[in-house]
């Protein structure tokens, strides 16, 4: 499966489908995705393979940790991210395989910060805060 940038320079190849899917409806992925919420799939980092050229950008974690996300430098689409809790897995923004049938979450976290409209429906774990 390939997941990349509107603009192609940027992809990732990743083995398939991944059974680690969570939404994220805090500030920060509102803000990153653009949408009220962000969703990502988990990889183990050595499983993909990246191309193309990556903007690199960091914050820090309520919890103390960080977060990098990794962005085309021409288009500006985010494509994947690391969490500093997790250094041998990368997160592929879902949206990025553009592919309908991807598999649904299983968790959906930052849930104070989930906007009214949104639902996320079962059998997926809800937690206020992650």
């Amino acid at each position: 499966m390939e997941a990349k940038c509107q603009c192609g320079q940027l992809s990732v190849m990743a083995p398939g489908p991944s059974p680690v899917v969570i939404v994220c409806h805090c500030s920060y992925c509102q803000r990153r995705s653009g949408s009220p919420f962000g969703a990502v799939a988990y990889y183990p980092s050595a499983k993909l393979k990246i191309s193309g050229q990556a903007t690199r950008f960091e914050r820090p974690t309520a919890a103390g940790g960080i977060v990098e996300t990794f962005f085309c430098p021409t288009c500006g689409s985010t494509v994947y991210g690391r969490v500093s809790k997790q250094p041998t897995m990368l997160a592929v923004t879902v949206g990025s395989f553009s592919d309908p049938k991807f598999p649904a979450p299983m968790l959906s976290v930052w849930e104070e910060g989930k906007h009214d409209w949104v639902v996320i429906p079962e059998p997926v774990e809800h937690h206020p805060q992650e």
